[in-house]
């Protein structure tokens, strides 16, 4: 559940990706009268240990919150490998355009081979295809909310060419991306078809 870290105790949280995570995280810890230096995805820096009634306080009010506190190493290994890929896909500087491996075995300190083997061992599924699964949600999101072209947007997302963009969507959603949106943007008949 904590490990020490260069004099700093972590916390490992399960489900936390989002802002919105961080601030209910964050306010937990406040109300505990918990000291945190840094509260990123999935994981806390607090500068003292909790004592078990703490623990037990902090784990069932980020249950009710969808938040779980981990103590699994493995577990905690795969939820930072997502969080990882999410900050990433999600992130608006240049770290989608670094090699995606070395960036996971520099942010984890662990071997990609070893990270690619855990995460499929304990998920069922390859790194890449939880990648993939992101990168075209991120797509999607895209082409529905903002006004990018499909050749910014395989830009933003790193992918080698619009070709290869489409043609991952394709294979992820059975549709092409200029279809998807124009699904969005086709109106309801007066007999409720679209």
């Amino acid at each position: 559940m904590f490990h020490f870290n260069n004099s700093k105790l972590k916390l490992f949280i399960k489900y936390m990706v989002s802002i919105r995570c961080k601030m209910v995280v964050k306010s937990e810890l406040d109300k505990l009268g918990l000291h945190y230096t840094k509260v990123d995805l999935g994981e806390v820096n607090i500068k003292e240990p909790l004592d078990p009634g703490q623990q037990a306080l902090l784990k069932a009010a980020l249950l009710k919150s969808g938040l779980e506190l981990m103590d699994d190493k493995k577990a905690i290994l795969i939820e930072r490998i997502k969080n990882v890929i999410i900050e990433m896909v999600h992130s608006d500087d240049e770290s989608n355009k670094i090699n995606f491996s070395g960036l996971l075995s520099k942010k984890l300190n662990y071997d990609y081979n070893y990270l690619a083997n855990l995460f499929s061992e304990v998920t069922g599924m390859t790194i890449e295809r939880y990648l993939i699964a992101h990168k075209i949600e991120r797509v999607k999101e895209l082409l529905l909310y903002h006004e990018y072209t499909l050749t910014e947007i395989s830009y933003i997302l790193n992918y080698s060419s619009v070709a290869h963009l489409s043609s991952q969507f394709k294979k992820v959603t059975g549709l092409t991306p200029s279809y998807f949106k124009k699904l969005r943007y086709r109106k309801p008949t007066a007999s409720g078809e679209v």
